[in-house]
């Protein structure tokens, strides 16, 4: 008996239609005659997917008491004794009820598996284990029921069930998932679309992965060992030098032309560990691969070409991008290189791109830095080598039967002078040259044991020995020092490019510029220094590190810029190469100083402009809206004192109440005008405390006529950490807004719920509604949206109600009502150890 295979459906939020497609999929099989069987579906109260279960077989449920409840599970004894061909089981990742066969559902399911029934389930993508935390970072909710991602990753097949977050908060507002009672309190919180797009991501991603295994398995057991170009896989073949970044960037661009590409960076070393790679350049280019959104890969490889394209065919890649050679012209006859032949291995599977780059036939050895000095025992052992080493080699010779004849004993003491050159630098070089010199004069020309020299020629030789020795001795000494050079030059080189990008980036941070400086040169605290006058104190413009230094001459390095500038270093003295640099870091701390300053004068300005504005739609407000109160009140005035007029008791009473109004409607725009004054002049200070929402509402709501707001806030919620006074003028402007724009006999709703550490308070009108591309704008002074009727107000109410929100460190936005109108959100942030949200709505919702 073979084990049975399974097949799920994936959903990428709950309410796409898993269950209905697992169904739907259940009357096909039946249709061709398969035995299948529903060994448990919950259907949630949907109509449409209750109608699915009309046809099919369904096996008896077991019930389970438990805490003095009923509960109904899958009976997985009644399912194996009915033993059909496909069983289908909803909810795979569902907790059974304590006292059940198994803990978890997919347990029953794996047993159904092993007896040879095939198993069509369903599961959510927020129910993977390994997706907890991040469902979590996205929804605000920890999903307590999970199954081990390996479960569904075992599936024979899996089925996404996707739809679009618009088209599932279209089917929720019909009441096709949840009961009306909850479809708004859902939409509010899991159901946004923000978190919608967010798991239709992970979805989409974790399938693509699926697909991916699928697709090497295939391979595998079919030894396909051509491309198939699903998707643009581009590798990039990295040597550790510095054209390596170009090569990147440049594979990225590649990869962002087709949809879905990949770039996949691969460093191949031997297997000898011999390399000429720099540590520093792969770790940089790690990082920019990985924040270009691809990956690194270090693999080991004798034959480069061949462990380049095994790796590229591994993964499946359709392009490889290499950079130009970097060898010299003379060392193409040790062969073709790298770049030519993996073109010629590569086949017509895979393109093969040759990218040009700064560092073409520059040589492939990188420069490796020397230290500014020797250190000692290098220093030792070129006196070793220099001093002791001659006289052994003459003991040697001169022990020893063998006649080399005088040309080869001044070669080999001519390689004893290289060797120490090459280890302690030009002075024991000198002094192995005259060393070597005496012992060839002592014991290798006649008269032997004696200075003097019989032969001229053996003098010519021994000068030219000498001579010969100081001049390699000084090549080599200038080699090392030139390679110093360069190194230190291309680090001086590195430091000023950062700055020289950092300018044209526009970048103002003087904590990081200083940062930076304090890490190149290796220093505890770096200190900007300004003052005003050559004879008034120094002040800190900024520092970094402990304990910076309070004026220039406390500082181990100092570096003025200007008059009343210096840069203030401590931690160490620096020798006076690297004051360059430092110039160079003194100069551009001074521009963003600057720039710093300048962006904060233009911030100024701009409010002053803003200001100005402001004044401006104020008189045009004064010139019209203010007078329309006042000038009804002074006709109404006018008219009781007239005496021309013999007014009744009613006429009088009307006068009265529309004076009443009159004045009521000027107290009202006058105090959102002084509010909208404190909120430009900064002088808004909240009083924020833990405040019960159910104590706030009812009183904002008192400004509106009866009947024409409800409000639906449970004594269960969280405190909100708010200004209590603030807080209620917020809400009595929104809801006055939304009452002006609802239709007459539809009252607007106020409901609040938890999400969180934040509480909700939703006011929603079904009025005309407002266009996206306006949302924004109708939280501007003075602005009123549509054909608002003049005298109305000066659209100032929700400017006003943003202001008090933000102040308490909440936000305000709008959002469509479903079915027509505009909804309010404001979201505050909720008590510390406030009370938790009602569980009227599932903590996590369900399929």
């Amino acid at each position: 008996m073979g084990r049975g295979k399974l097949r799920i459906y994936l959903g990428a939020a709950p309410g796409v239609g898993k269950t209905y497609a697992m169904l739907a999929e259940a009357h096909r099989r039946v249709e061709r005659g398969t035995d299948c069987a529903v060994a448990f579906v919950e259907h949630h109260g949907r109509p449409r997917t209750e109608v699915l279960l009309h046809g099919l077989e369904t096996v008896p449920r077991r019930t389970l008491e438990y805490r003095g409840t009923s509960f109904t599970e899958m009976d997985v004894d009644a399912v194996l004794a009915r033993r059909p061909a496909v069983a289908l089981v909803d909810e795979l990742a569902h907790t059974n009820v304590p006292g059940s066969r198994n803990p978890k559902r997919w347990q029953d399911v794996e047993e159904l598996l092993a007896a040879g029934i095939d198993v069509v389930s369903t599961v959510n993508i927020q129910h993977l284990e390994s997706l907890g935390d991040v469902v979590e970072s996205i929804t605000g909710v920890r999903q307590q029921e999970t199954v081990p991602d390996e479960v569904v990753r075992r599936a024979d097949q899996i089925e996404l069930v996707d739809m679009s977050p618009q088209a599932l908060r279209r089917r929720m507002a019909h009441g096709n998932v949840y009961k009306p009672d909850k479809v708004d309190a859902a939409l509010s919180n899991y159901f946004r679309p923000g978190n919608l797009t967010a798991l239709r991501e992970l979805a989409l991603l974790w399938t693509a992965d699926r697909v991916d295994e699928y697709l090497r398995q295939y391979r595998g057991e079919h030894n396909i060992r051509s491309t198939w170009q699903a998707r643009e896989r581009i590798v990039v073949g990295l040597t550790g030098g510095p054209e390596g970044r170009t090569l990147i960037r440049r594979a990225t661009r590649l990869a962002e032309k087709g949809a879905g590409g990949e770039v996949l960076a691969v460093y191949i070393s031997r297997s000898d560990g011999l390399t000429s790679a720099s540590p520093k350049e792969l770790a940089v280019q790690r990082t920019l691969v990985e924040d270009l959104g691809g990956t690194f890969h270090h693999v080991v490889g004798d034959d480069i070409p061949d462990a380049l394209l095994d790796f590229a065919r591994g993964v499946n890649a359709t392009q490889i991008v290499l950079g130009s050679s970097r060898r010299r012209s003379w060392q193409y006859v040790l062969g073709p290189g790298v770049g030519q032949t993996v073109a010629r291995e590569s086949g017509p599977d895979l393109d093969v791109h040759i990218v040009t780059h700064g560092e073409v036939a520059k040589g492939r050895g990188l420069p490796v830095a020397r230290g500014a000095r020797l250190g000692r025992a290098r220093i030792i052992g070129g006196w070793l080598v220099g001093v002791a080493a001659p006289i052994l080699l003459a003991l040697a010779l001169t022990h020893t039967d063998a006649d080399l004849g005088l040309a080869n004993d001044m070669l080999l003491f001519l390689a004893l002078t290289v060797a120490s050159a090459l280890l302690g630098g030009f002075l024991p070089a000198l002094a192995s040259a005259a060393v070597g010199s005496l012992l060839l004069n002592w014991f290798f020309t006649p008269p032997i044991h004696r200075i003097t020299i019989a032969d001229p020629m053996n003098i010519v030789a021994i000068a030219v020995f000498f001579g010969v020795a100081m001049a390699v001795a000084s090549v080599v000494d200038l080699a090392a020092r030139r390679t110093h050079q360069a190194a230190r030059l291309r680090a001086e080189s590195e430091v000023l490019s950062y700055l020289a990008g950092s300018v044209l980036r526009g970048e103002t941070s003087l904590d990081a510029l200083l940062e930076r400086v304090r890490e190149t040169f290796s220093m505890e605290s770096v200190a900007l220094l300004e003052r005003s006058g050559g004879t008034e104190p120094w002040t800190h413009a900024a520092t970094v590190g402990p304990h910076p230094a309070r004026r220039p001459e406390d500082a181990d390095v100092d570096m003025p810029v200007g008059d009343h500038l210096a840069l203030a270093l401590s931690g160490r003295v620096l020798p006076a190469e690297d004051r360059r640099v430092l110039g160079a870091f003194a100069a551009q701390a001074a521009v963003v100083l600057d720039r710093q300053r300048l962006v904060g004068e233009a911030e100024e300005a701009r409010k002053l402009a803003e200001g100005n504005k402001i004044r401006t739609s104020l008189l045009a407000a004064v010139s019209h809206d203010l007078r329309t109160p006042l000038a009804g009140i002074k006709a109404s005035v006018s008219s009781l004192r007239s005496d021309d007029v013999e007014w009744s008791e009613e006429d009088r009473a009307e006068l009265l109440e529309g004076i009443e109004a009159g004045a009521d409607r000027l107290d009202h725009l006058v105090g959102n005008l002084l509010d909208m004054s404190r909120l430009q002049t900064g002088t808004v200070t909240p009083l924020i405390r833990a405040v019960d929402l159910d104590e706030v509402v009812p009183m904002a709501l008192g400004g509106v006529p009866d009947g024409s707001a409800e409000a639906d806030v449970p004594e269960t919620l969280p405190m909100v950490e708010v200004d209590k006074g603030l807080l209620e003028r917020a809400v009595a402007n929104i809801v006055e807004n939304a009452v002006k724009y609802s239709p007459d006999g539809v009252p607007v709703a106020v409901a609040a719920s938890a999400l969180g550490d934040r509480v909700e308070l939703r006011v929603v009108d079904r009025g005309p509604g407002v266009p996206d591309e306006s949302k924004d704008g109708i939280f501007e002074p003075f602005q009123r949206f549509g054909d608002a009727p003049r005298g109305s107000g000066v659209g100032l109410g929700l400017a006003v109600a943003r202001g008090f929100v933000e102040a308490m460190g909440g936000t305000i936005s709008a959002e469509d009502t479903p079915g027509g109108g505009l909804t309010m959100v404001l979201t505050l942030r909720a008590a510390p150890g406030g009370a938790p949200p009602p569980a009227g709505l599932p903590a996590h919702a369900v399929t």
